[in-house]
């Protein structure tokens, strides 16, 4: 598992191999979603600090577990800690998953719903 740092934060997890990560991780449609994603109302990514592929610590690798045990479950997952980094959802061989590590603002939160 790879872990995807800016300014010093670790901010996702993949469980791909590093080639997986490194592609998935800096490309562009992944590097634009991080750039209009907020935590407390400011980009996870500035567009122009470094993005820092590593190897996951003990750590990282737990809360991406523990993720994704909750979303299989019925536990008390959190949506948007986690997206799928390919597809439908569907339970490909080839697919990666990623959990973000960071609190992500909901772009629905101030938004009501019609039922």
């Amino acid at each position: 598992m790879f872990t995807l740092e800016i300014d010093g934060k670790a901010i996702a997890v993949i469980n791909g191999d590093e080639a997986t990560a490194r592609d998935l991780f800096t490309c562009d449609g992944f590097k634009e979603d991080i750039r209009t994603m907020t935590i407390d109302g400011q980009p996870i990514w500035n567009g122009t600090s470094d993005l820092i592929v590593r190897k996951a610590n003990e750590d990282e690798i737990e809360e991406f577990e523990d993720a994704l045990a909750s979303d299989d479950g019925e536990g008390d997952f959190e949506p948007d800690a986690q997206h799928e980094a390919e597809g439908d959802g569907s339970d490909d061989e080839d697919e990666a998953d990623i959990v973000f590590l960071v609190d992500i603002d909901d772009e629905d939160e101030d938004q009501t719903l019609d039922a």
